[in-house]
């Protein structure tokens, strides 16, 4: 393939070697003369361990070369692949003028030149929603048309570390695709044909938030080891071997578990865990704002819950949430999430049935039957058997849990899902 590689970056930079080294030939285009020179001279712009190597290889073979402006570099392209920066505004979001800048020229080039049909991919970290209301409009102005009529615009973020950016870049952790319509691409087929990793082919703003979510987890791994390191560090406590202990638990602590959007946590253990590591922060002077924040952002997930399930239904209609216990096929209602659920909806002027057949309120005992009926203090009415909720008519269904499986939901009755969130 020729591939045109705009910004010569760190991405860029990195990409372009790499793919030069798989034996594509590679334009790069910068606005800095002296990186260019210096690329064309064969000295990396960036401090990348192996780079130089690999771009000494690539001008020997005649692979890789580098220019100030577009030109006609763009002429028999199968690839352009945009690497400009994004860099943080004033007020966090990041600066799109380059985005536009580089799309506008790669537009003015295609009708200039009358080009034939090729992939313009963005690796930039951008905002979703800017594929579709900032680059694609850019292309349909300047060429009086819809850009998929002339180019195929795809969004592949890079997951690139320094100091291992080349092992990064052919042994990603994943590789995702978003396209106009989530189908493959064949350029990017092709130029991820030797990359042996998983492939997630969606639509643009999914592939546009995936650095986000991702960088934004980092940091929460980070603050999180950082608060339980400090605390340990005041409490005499060896951060080091709970680390040791708290890693080599890959079924929940490093696992997917947990991670599925959906209701909020709650339990005997969850929330009184929590709170528990709130005071030994603020006994030991540790400062825990993200452990401080945590029961906060779930009080808030709860109400969201409620607004989303409640959402376009008219207070006095007649509500199913099913579902009531902490888990499914348990009788647990400390601090279930569902539990303050119910209690929302009923304040809310809703008439509401539960359906769980786990759930007993003349079983109840200790601490479980005084939260149970402390918010929930008609409970036993509110239960009802699966015959009574299979012949009852309802404005809509709530699913907190896999109670679910135990009933037969017919009809078209509206139902919503908080246990997934789609």
């Amino acid at each position: 393939m020729k591939v045109v590689i705009l910004g010569l970056g760190y991405v860029g930079s990195t990409a372009a070697c790499c793919i030069a080294s798989e034996g594509h030939q590679v334009i790069g285009v910068d606005v800095s003369a002296k990186k260019v020179d210096a690329i064309n001279s064969g000295v990396m712009p960036i401090l990348e361990n192996g780079l130089d190597e690999m771009l000494s290889q690539a001008l020997a073979v005649g692979l890789l070369s580098a220019r100030t402006e577009i030109g006609d570099a763009l002429q028999g392209a199968d690839l352009a692949m945009v690497c400009v920066g994004t860099p943080s505004t004033p007020d966090g979001s990041h600066n799109m003028s380059f985005i536009a800048d580089v799309s506008r020229q790669i537009a003015q080039v295609v009708k200039r030149d009358s080009l034939p049909r090729f992939t313009v991919a963005y690796r930039s970290t951008i905002r979703p929603g800017t594929t579709e209301e900032l680059i694609a409009p850019i292309f349909r102005s300047i060429l009086d048309a819809p850009a998929e009529d002339h180019v195929d615009i795809v969004y592949n973020p890079e997951f690139l570390r320094e100091g291992s950016a080349i092992h990064d870049y052919f042994h990603p952790p994943k590789i995702v695709i978003g396209t106009v319509d989530g189908k493959p691409n064949a350029a990017m087929s092709m130029l991820n044909a030797n990359i042996d990793a998983s492939v997630f082919l969606t639509r643009y703003k999914e592939a546009e938030i995936t650095k986000f979510v991702d960088n934004s987890w980092h940091a929460v791994k980070i603050a999180f080891a950082n608060e339980v390191g400090r605390t340990c560090l005041n409490a005499g406590i060896s951060a080091k071997k709970v680390h040791e202990i708290f890693v080599s638990d890959t079924k929940l602590n490093i696992s997917p578990y947990y991670l599925r959007p959906g209701g909020a946590f709650g339990g005997s253990c969850l929330p009184k865990d929590v709170r528990a590591l709130q005071y030994i922060g603020a006994d030991t002077g540790s400062n825990l704002h993200l452990i401080d924040s945590l029961l906060r952002s779930n009080e808030a997930h709860k109400h969201m819950i409620f607004e989303h399930a409640t959402r376009d239904v008219s207070a006095g209609a007649k509500l199913l949430l099913v579902g009531l216990a902490f888990k499914a096929g348990t009788d647990d209602l400390r601090e279930s999430p569902n539990v303050d659920l119910a209690r929302k909806i009923l304040h809310a002027g809703y008439a509401l049935d539960v359906f769980d057949p786990a759930v007993k309120a003349d079983m109840l005992i200790g601490a479980n039957l005084g939260y149970a009926f402390s918010q929930l203090p008609t409970l036993e009415r509110l239960l009802v058997s699966n015959e009574h909720a299979q012949s009852t008519t309802y404005d809509r269904i709530i699913v907190a849990n896999a109670t679910s499986e135990q009933l037969e939901l017919t009809g078209d009755t509206p139902l919503v899902d908080i246990g997934a969130l789609q």
